[in-house]
């Protein structure tokens, strides 16, 4: 996978923007502020059709206009392509493959992929169930859009199910029993199917993942991934069947994906709660670089690797050795604070102010 141009119109702070990258390190530079991550934001939604910095379509669209064009030439394994997108503020979003209008969003999906590094990365160690769960779908996604549509599904159903539990108000009448039943049904095929690939990719990533935190944090521990949903052994409809008293007293579904852990230990403790900053840290980076890893293998395409301000993050033992583990491929590197001592891009992108021209050669 290789990303040859970007173009903007109106994205984020960017009226107009037309940069190109090599096909190695590109480096992204300039102070705090002025634009660098909203260039690796355009590029992280051209591949997943979302911000990763999770904000919404209006707030993508530069202030003052009703819409923001993003358009970038790419080429996979021979192949050239020209992906468009068109995000409107309060109107649908359009997408375009090869000037070819695309009936849904989500069949962009797979055209380019990239994986994505930020301080905000952390979260995936410190933070909720939901960010590790949102980890493993996203992965999931870049391996195939299939997956996007499994997620869509079980959040629909989730949706429907929520809203009768709600309007039920704690009573089981025969009328809601039913639609019960038929919800639930719904929610057994689609959560064990997302379920079932959640725990298949944890057995792809767990051997790679010991490996990537080893070498970032430049010494071997027992780092270990387990997606084990207590649900799961007696299947999904046992489960709905013995928690409905309680779901329905409470409103919510109290049982299925959306409530499953992915458990991470180093050195047999939990790393959200007893390993140290330094020690999450990189635990964050080898999940990315874990997940880097199997989505080459099971596509046969490298992603684009997008260094949004991480080593600011990061002390210089740190920064050497992400370098050093970073798999062959492109990378767009975004930096406040200088590059560190390792990297030699093979192009400069200088931005001030929303402005993005092409800077000398550093290193």
């Amino acid at each position: 996978m290789q990303l040859r141009r970007l173009w903007l119109t109106d994205f984020r702070g960017y009226r107009e923007a037309d940069v190109a990258f090599d096909p190695g390190l590109t480096a992204v530079l300039g102070p705090n502020g002025q634009g660098k991550t909203n260039l690796l934001e355009a590029i992280g939604y051209l591949a997943t059709l979302s911000s990763f910095r999770g904000a919404p379509t209006e707030a993508l669209v530069r202030s003052g206009a009703d819409r923001a064009v993003v358009r970038a030439e790419a080429e996979r394994e021979g192949r050239e392509l020209l992906l468009e997108a068109e995000l409107v503020a309060n109107g649908r979003n359009r997408t375009q493959l090869n000037k070819q209008p695309l009936r849904r969003a989500r069949d962009l999906l797979g055209a380019l992929r990239v994986t994505v590094f930020s301080p905000d990365d952390l979260t995936l160690v410190k933070g909720s169930p939901g960010d590790r769960r949102g980890y493993l779908d996203e992965t999931l996604v870049s391996l195939h859009p299939r997956y996007d549509e499994m997620r869509s599904d079980l959040d629909r159903v989730l949706r429907q199910r929520g809203a009768l539990l709600k309007q039920a108000g704690g009573r089981l009448t025969p009328e809601i029993e039913l639609t019960l039943d038929v919800f639930d049904a719904k929610l057994v095929t689609a959560g064990e199917a997302l379920a079932s690939a959640r725990r298949n990719l944890v057995a792809a990533l767990e051997p790679l993942l010991g490996a990537a935190y080893d070498a970032v944090a430049q010494r071997a521990a027992e780092v270990r991934a387990t997606y084990d949903p207590p649900w799961m052994d007696g299947g999904l409809a046992a489960a709905l069947v013995a928690s409905r008293r309680d779901d329905l007293r409470r409103g919510v579904s109290t049982v299925g994906p959306h409530r499953d852990e992915l458990e991470l230990v180093i050195g047999g403790l939990p790393s959200r709660t007893h390993a140290s900053q330094g020690e999450q840290r990189s635990l964050a980076l080898a999940l990315r670089l874990a997940a880097h890893h199997v989505v080459t293998e099971q596509t046969d395409s490298s992603p684009v690797l997008l260094l949004d301000d991480v080593f600011s993050e990061l002390d210089p033992d740190r920064s050497d050795a992400l370098l050093r583990s970073l798999p062959p491929g492109q990378t767009v590197l975004s930096t406040a604070s200088g590059l560190p001592p390792g990297a030699v891009p093979g192009a400069v992108i200088e931005v001030r102010d929303g402005v993005a021209t092409p800077g000398s050669r550093r290193g």
